[in-house]
């Protein structure tokens, strides 16, 4: 098919870069066939690197839906021509002059070529046998020319990604050592500086809840570790003269012996399972009307702090427990979400608390509001899980 363009309709200028994709659209391709959608899915994860936004990725995907072949290949006509119209309703009804400013910017960024025809619309002239033989729209050719270069974009950016997630469960492995052993120390009456390294511990963990690049997590790792290392050698017995004046005596774990005890009485580190109350469940402590699987998968963010998978609600318990701390809610205000919404459900809301950290200014205060209402019976887990699952729960509170 005949292609007669390479210079834009009406008072778009040409420029570089606007030459420089429709040079691409012409370049050989290394790889002669490429899934179109592995390749999308790939993009999608590289767009850093590519300078597009999940906004103008949603037009592309829109553009190669108008593909019928499920691949890009070498030598195959890759050039759709939607109109507007078309092209928007496929874009989740996207406006028409914010389309046409992800489109440029597709263009822009060299991952497809435009041919403008005379009047500026987008159209296929036929053949009497119905083939096409001349056509004005987009090239998805420089996406197939590019797609080496998009595939190790992507394994780049999956790495660093990776890299990113385990240097931040470093971090926060070593506030949770460090929090555990500050606790300690001053339980056990030992000499340190516990309101300095309290203060520390705090301000990398208010730093934790937001999003951090490498370099910030890099510094904020020698910071927790010089922390860690200080506690340590506060709390660590030198010698066999020196032991610790509340040195926890070795208990038999034989129930006939000693009755097991569900409850962390130290109410700085509020542990609770769902209480018993004669052999029954009380209705504060009921787990709450949701998988959770559900709760898991609308709160993610939970799992980077679990010491171990979290596969039931006493792990789910744990785990809030300790981000208690780390989102600066104080220790009365945990247990009066623990009184009036039950272990359970408190451990739902802070790990949802946890998945909108970056929207709400006090954790603490936002918490007693929920529990005010908990105790008068008008809040349930059930709409603030559904929500963060639809997207809405990401909205500034």
């Amino acid at each position: 098919m005949e292609r007669l363009t390479v210079t834009p309709f009406g008072r778009q200028a040409v420029t570089a870069g606007l030459l420089a994709s429709q040079a691409v659209a012409q370049a050989p391709a290394a790889w002669q066939r490429f899934a179109k959608w592995e390749l999308f899915r790939a993009l999608c994860v590289a767009r850093g690197a590519f300078g597009v936004t999940d906004r103008d990725l949603t037009v592309l995907n829109a553009l190669l839906s108008f593909l019928p072949a499920e691949a890009l290949e070498d030598g195959a006509e890759l050039l759709v021509y939607p109109s507007n119209r078309a092209l928007a309703e496929r874009a989740h009804g996207m406006a028409e002059s914010t389309l046409r400013r992800h489109l440029a910017a597709l263009v822009g960024s060299g991952l497809i070529a435009r041919h403008d025809s005379p009047n500026g619309k987008r159209y296929a002239r036929r053949d009497g046998a119905g083939g096409v033989v001349l056509a004005f729209g987009f090239d998805l050719r420089p996406l197939l020319v590019r797609a080496p270069e998009i595939v190790e974009a992507a394994a780049e950016a999956r790495a660093a990604a990776e890299a990113l997630k385990a240097q931040r469960e470093r971090v926060v492995l070593m506030v949770r050592d460090a929090v555990k052993l500050l606790v300690y120390g001053r339980e056990a009456g030992l000499s340190g500086t516990w309101d300095a390294w309290d203060d520390a511990l705090r301000l990398i963990q208010r730093a934790l809840r937001r999003k951090l690049g490498t370099e910030d997590l890099r510094a904020m790792a020698a910071d927790a570790e010089e922390v860690l290392q200080a506690l340590r050698n506060a709390v660590v017995v030198v010698d066999n003269t020196r032991a610790s004046p509340n040195e926890t005596k070795d208990m038999s774990g034989n129930d006939a012996v000693i009755e097991r005890h569900q409850q962390n009485s130290n109410s700085d580190s509020l542990v609770y399972e769902p209480c018993q109350e004669n052999g029954r469940e009380s209705e504060a402590d009921a787990p709450p009307p949701l998988p959770l699987a559900l709760v898991l998968k609308a709160c993610p963010d939970v799992l980077d702090y679990s010491r171990d998978t979290i596969t039931d609600w006493h792990d789910l318990i744990r785990t809030a427990d300790f981000l208690r701390g780390m989102l600066g809610i104080s220790p009365s205000a945990w247990e009066e979400a623990l009184r009036h919404m039950g272990a359970c459900n408190a451990a739902v809301v802070l790990a949802c608390i946890l998945q909108r950290a970056e929207h709400i200014q006090s954790p603490g205060g936002y918490l007693r509001s929920l529990s005010g209402k908990a105790a008068e019976g008008a809040f349930s887990t059930g709409p603030m899980v559904m929500a963060l699952l639809n997207g809405s729960g990401r909205k500034a509170a």
